[in-house]
């Protein structure tokens, strides 16, 4: 197995297991199919045919996986159910730990995963209505800067944040203009939130999370979302049609401090993270 054909199994090992039981919005449209049969898979999975075409793009003439050269397996349904969390997906795909070889390529894997589906489909937004919405205050918000907080008291929440914004700081979120703000939002409130992946080279996503300390490399596999629906796992790289923009929504039903974060491994370390305060008050 060469390395990059590694890295590029790297990659999908890890959005195989960050789309297990959560919303992958990059491709809202299910397990549905064009031009292939459809394929029963988790929730949310990009469409058979997308992974068809992409997985067809590196696996012709390699033993990437089986080490016989006999590999056509990974482009029919049981391949597909297989990368994307069927019942017969290995353990490491249930939440357990990936072998160590996996991720030993020495490869980014948000930047392996950004190439993989920077032609997924999914809605889209120009880089000036990027800039637009990363930089616009939200309704019905207070909007302290030099706090660095966001505080909503209306049961109706929307906001953007835009994933390495240009112009700013990498690795960071951009909420009304500000880096990594604080949120706070009524206990019991509908939450909107819109994602757009603004890196030209790496994909990022935002999941709500309940852990306060330091972020894990690869936070999708130790900290579940806090809420049904507060996690959108990951947009892929921004290309002539676009950047990739997704919505995750979800009740805030529990009061509490949690914290939202980029998935991708290694980008909530660098400081891709914020707060998010569910309040009684």
């Amino acid at each position: 197995m060469t390395r990059k054909r590694a890295s590029v199994l790297a990659g999908v090992a890890v959005i195989a297991a960050a789309g297990l039981g959560a919303a992958v919005a990059i491709a809202a449209t299910g397990g549905s199919d064009t031009g292939h049969r459809t394929v029963a898979t988790a929730p949310g999975s990009p469409p058979s045919s997308y992974y068809h075409s992409m997985m067809g793009s590196y696996l012709r003439d390699t033993s990437m996986m089986d080490g016989s050269g006999s590999n056509q397996w990974m482009m029919g349904p049981a391949g597909y159910r297989w990368m994307f969390g069927g019942t017969s997906a290995p353990a490491w795909m249930r939440g357990e730990r990936l072998p160590a070889g996996m991720m030993g390529t020495g490869a980014d894997p948000g930047q392996v995963m950004g190439r993989l589906w920077a032609n997924a489909p999914g809605p889209r937004v120009s880089p000036g209505q990027a800039a637009a919405l990363g930089s616009q205050p939200p309704a019905g918000a207070r909007i302290d800067r030099a706090a660095r907080t966001i505080t909503f008291t209306t049961s109706s929440v929307h906001l953007t944040a835009v994933a390495s914004p240009a112009g700013g700081p990498d690795e960071t979120f951009r909420i009304a203009g500000m880096v990594n703000p604080t949120v706070v939002v009524p206990a019991g409130a509908k939450i909107s939130i819109q994602i757009i992946n603004a890196d030209p080279d790496t994909a990022h996503g935002l999941v709500i999370t309940a852990s306060r300390g330091r972020s894990s490399w690869m936070p999708m596999m130790t900290s579940r979302p806090a809420f049904t629906g507060s996690a959108l796992w990951f947009l892929g790289n921004p290309t002539t049609a676009g950047m990739h923009t997704g919505t995750l929504t979800f009740t805030a039903a529990t009061p509490g401090i949690y914290r939202y974060l980029c998935p991708v491994p290694g980008h909530a370390q660098k400081g891709m993270t914020g707060m998010f305060t569910v309040s009684t008050s």
